[in-house]
């Protein structure tokens, strides 16, 4: 908290280290496996209090996203007065700097972000039953925004357990600046169960064991995708590399930070057009 009572929260970017779709269920979510990590980079929210309620956006992908009541920050912030109960308003800005629709829990990411905001804003204990609900209420993808750690998920992706940290391992985040739908990616998937993620080693053994289910129909949807995977995997000192969640992002994760900063220097050099991020797991 600043010393005018601001609060500066990071929304940090979400990556899927393996990602297996096991069945779809009756609710019209998808029974999920999935490692979750995260990077120490994303976007960042910043609150304080008001005399009326505001968002405003800002960031390189700002005009990407409507600052309306659907907005996922919008949302969170209703979700959190209504489960607590509390007064007064707060202005909201959000330094959009992930792009829209790529995978990486951008807006899940945001507004868990807010509600670690709020909750800090409010002494709410950050581990609150409650508030973890508020998060369940939001998205699949918001419980894990908000615990951000590197964890196991099953279920709809949202039941937790939270796995030994990666952090300080380089990556390097890419997108072919291409927007895909996670309804139409799901929607594209197969229907194979493949089989779980194994239940014994390291985060990164089992990882590699792993597989991202979502990623043949993300490469249907956008052929960029395949380009993408294949550029990182020639990468010099590449360990790792994966398509997170439903796309299009994919990301690789380095033996240096060296190593990952060649990898992006060629890539600016070669791919110009590709948005990227040089970060390290949190």
């Amino acid at each position: 908290m600043l010393d005018d009572g601001t609060i500066v929260e990071s929304a940090p970017a979400k990556l899927n280290l393996a990602l297996h779709v096991r069945r779809r269920r009756a609710d019209g979510y998808h029974e999920l496996e999935t490692l979750f990590a995260f990077a120490q980079d994303g976007d960042e929210i910043t609150l304080s209090r008001a005399a009326a309620p505001s968002l405003t956006i800002t960031g390189p992908f700002s005009a990407d996203l409507n600052a309306g009541s659907d907005n996922l920050v919008s949302r969170a912030v209703a979700a959190f007065r209504g489960a607590f109960q509390v007064h007064g308003h707060q202005a909201v800005i959000l330094e959009k700097r992930l792009p829209i629709a790529s995978g990486i829990g951008g807006g899940s990411a945001d507004a868990a972000a807010t509600l670690r905001a709020l909750a800090r804003l409010h002494g709410v204990p950050l581990d609150s039953e409650l508030l973890m609900r508020c998060a369940a209420s939001l998205g699949a993808d918001v419980p894990p925004c908000l615990l951000g750690r590197t964890a196991l998920g099953t279920g709809r992706g949202d039941d937790l357990t939270v796995l030994e940290p990666l952090g300080g391992v380089p990556a390097l985040l890419v997108n072919p600046r291409v927007a895909v739908s996670t309804a139409s990616v799901f929607a594209g998937w197969d229907g194979v169960d493949r089989g779980p993620i194994i239940a014994g080693g390291s985060v990164m053994e089992r990882a590699r064991a792993g597989r991202n289910d979502l990623a043949a129909s993300a490469t249907m949807l956008a052929p960029a995708v395949a380009e993408v995977l294949a550029w990182l995997q020639d990468a010099p000192g590449v360990a790792f590399v994966r398509m997170s969640g439903s796309g299009a992002t994919c990301f690789a994760l380095f033996d240096s930070a060296a190593m990952r900063h060649a990898a992006a220097i060629a890539l600016a050099r070669e791919r110009p057009g590709w948005w990227m991020l040089e970060t390290s797991l949190a």
